[in-house]
């Protein structure tokens, strides 16, 4: 037999908190409640941290999941975190870790996670990564993304299946370059395109990501052949440029559906769609 488990990563966008309103932060609870993931990582879970974390336990409250971790940004003025949350009904936690302390300028979480069913039989284990790769350029991308590739492979210690959830802000393989970079204010391009050693921007800087896939990491879309609609591009009128920045990658599991969940209300509810993917784990051994 297999177990089904749904894993599903969202930038939110402040954290769902527009000044004093949490008009958001309820309509992406509506949201992650109706897509009921087992595994969920959360960017951008700004203002979490006010009143004793109080944001992050309602949300695993309505949502019936328990945090991992929720850490907080190691750059930057300390408002922001990154959260990785898990479904004890459906997955026990084994053991925790952030790393990459002072070089992220998000954060990097793990989860040892165990489905309930497997009882003490550790070789089904799965880690869970969660991170937010750096938005401001690719060589600091870049560097982040090379600590998440040890696990993109068998490694001392670890489990054999894994699942890494983020905003990685990196453009997917299959996205295009746009049609006109004007569409992208031009101060913006040092976080998509390649500096040529004339001075000038070039094409898209995918590098985080095509280091990830060529250590191991696989695209669930290479797997299934089909292509997903992207995460951003819709939300503001000066950046009208559709890209895939939001990734669920894997190693050890079966992809089964890998999709953006693109509704009215999930584009109202941030400036990233949550990205959703249904895998199959193995529980049967020998």
């Amino acid at each position: 037999m297999s177990v089904r488990l749904r894993a599903v990563t969202w930038n939110l966008r402040c954290g769902g908190i527009d000044g004093p309103s949490e008009r958001r932060f309820h309509q992406q609870a509506d949201i992650l409640a109706d897509l009921a993931p087992d595994v969920l990582a959360l960017q951008e879970c700004t203002f979490w941290d006010e009143g004793e974390e109080r944001r992050l336990h309602w949300m695993c409250r309505a949502l019936e999941m328990n945090p991992v971790a929720m850490v907080r940004d190691g750059i930057g003025d300390g408002r922001n975190h990154t959260a990785l949350l898990y479904r004890p009904s459906r997955l026990r936690l084994l053991g925790r870790r952030t790393t990459g302390v002072g070089v992220f300028h998000h954060a990097l979480i793990h989860g040892r996670l165990r489905p309930v069913q497997a009882g003490d039989d550790d070789s089904l284990d799965l880690l869970a990564l969660a991170t937010h790769l750096t938005h401001t350029d690719g060589e600091s991308r870049l560097r982040e993304a090379q600590w998440l590739t040890d696990h993109a492979g068998p490694f001392p210690g670890a489990p054999d299946r894994a699942l890494l959830l983020g905003d990685l802000n990196c453009s997917g393989i299959h996205d295009q370059d746009p049609d006109d970079w004007a569409a992208i204010p031009r101060n913006l391009h040092a976080r998509y395109r390649h500096l040529t050693d004339n001075g000038r921007f070039g094409g898209m800087d995918r590098r985080a990501l095509q280091v990830l896939l060529a250590s191991g990491w696989c695209d669930p879309q290479a797997h299934l052949g089909t292509w997903r609609e992207p995460t951003v591009g819709y939300a503001y009128d000066n950046e009208k440029v559709p890209l895939t920045l939001d990734h669920i990658l894997h190693r050890g599991f079966t992809p089964k559906v890998y999709g953006t969940h693109d509704t009215p209300s999930a584009r109202d509810a941030s400036d990233h769609l949550p990205t959703v993917l249904d895998a199959d784990l193995q529980t049967v051994t020998e």
